[in-house]
């Protein structure tokens, strides 16, 4: 009579014991982490099978969170939510690649096919319209010339030889290794990227203005605000298409003598306050502190604004020569400040850069003698 009685109480116990062991290794899964990145995008930062992922939206969990499709002051708060659930997601003993997987994975599925279910999964990523653009561009034209073979580096090496830009071949070589290498994740075994290597960039030589005064007062008279960018450019040392576009009133000082410029809106990451010369503020119309100054509201302009107002200007003038380009103001200022001040350690705060080799690479343009008279061996 016992012996039964016994072997139930070990029964219930093994179970209780397995039950603390799934509770204990789901106790050790760390809550997700909210953050913003440096372009004010939150996302949830956690890890999986020591992999380290960053979910900016609940899609890869099928959830409707979207956090940076609010205002910058809400983000925080539904980025929380989508944390809420990633952990849900996280202690349900699922994985990313599995629900992913689960959902497309049909039999015998050509190359053609997965890159079809990758392309459909990159594009719901929270990434630019130009990079949706140019990942479905390239995707077509691979797919187009795949039918139903497999995927062969000669496939990627048609399409890419037909760049004859470098840093063209190179951006379109990434946006094709990211397509394959999500097509990798949910089941395609072919690996033509291997083969493909980048190409070196040659240095571009941004050519300095020896006529900086004739250049602004004509590009002026062909627009304000490519004028003003230009003037910036040179007198501030800003880069044009981020630095100088995203630009808000509230960034100046009061007097406009000072641009403060947070380390998440400029290349070196770092913090600068920036002098604003007295031929730049003669130009400057204060507006409320929230509009971008040139846009005139608080969105800035589209990121290729100076870009395409730059090619209309080229196309019109007759004092540009070859290789001067926008940031060739940025170049002239950075030659004109070591003129005046032969200091690299001057050059390199006011260029905003990390090393003074990088602040160099800007006096190209620049006949320096390192070596003076007295420097050479005596008889």
């Amino acid at each position: 009579m016992l012996y039964p009685h016994n072997t139930l109480i070990i029964i219930d116990l093994q179970d209780y014991f397995n039950l603390i062991c799934q509770l204990s290794v789901k106790m050790k899964i760390k809550y997700p982490k909210v953050k913003f990145d440096s372009k004010q995008r939150v996302y949830v930062a956690f890890y999986q099978n020591n992999k380290r992922y960053r979910l900016f939206n609940g899609s890869k969990i099928n959830s409707e969170i979207y956090p940076n499709s609010y205002p910058i002051s809400k983000r925080m708060e539904m980025g929380h939510l989508l944390a809420a659930k990633v952990y849900q997601f996280l202690i349900s003993d699922l994985t990313l690649e599995q629900l992913q997987v689960s959902d497309y994975i049909k039999p015998n599925m050509t190359d053609k096919d997965y890159l079809t279910v990758a392309l459909n999964n990159k594009l719901k990523e929270n990434y630019t319209k130009k990079y949706k653009y140019m990942l479905k561009f390239i995707s077509d034209k691979l797919i187009f010339q795949l039918k139903d073979s497999t995927i062969q580096s000669s496939h990627i090496k048609n399409i890419l030889s037909t760049y004859n830009s470098e840093s063209t071949y190179n951006t379109y070589r990434l946006r094709l290794g990211s397509l394959i290498n999500e097509a990798k994740k949910i089941g395609m075994t072919s690996n033509p990227m291997e083969e493909i290597k980048s190409k070196k960039i040659k240095a571009k030589l941004h050519k300095p203005y020896s006529n900086i005064k004739e250049m602004l007062d004509e590009i002026k008279l062909f627009s304000e605000n490519l004028h003003l960018c230009c003037l910036m450019t040179y007198g501030c040392l800003l880069r044009p298409h981020r630095e100088i576009r995203e630009l808000k009133w509230r960034d100046f000082s009061e007097d406009l003598n000072f641009i403060n410029l947070s380390g998440n809106r400029n290349k070196s990451g770092r913090n600068r306050i920036v002098p604003v010369p007295s031929y730049v503020r003669d130009v400057l119309l204060k507006g409320e502190p929230d509009h971008n100054i040139f846009s005139v509201r608080p969105q800035p302009l589209n990121q290729d604004y100076f870009k395409t107002l730059w090619g209309r200007f080229k196309k019109q003038t007759n004092l540009l020569e070859q290789e001067q380009t926008l940031y060739s103001f940025r170049h002239s200022g950075a030659i004109e400040i070591f003129k005046r001040t032969g200091s690299l350690t001057i050059l390199q705060k006011a260029m905003g850069h990390s090393s003074i080799n990088v602040s160099l690479t800007y006096l190209r343009g620049l006949e320096i003698s390192d070596l003076k008279e007295s420097d050479m061996p005596m008889v």
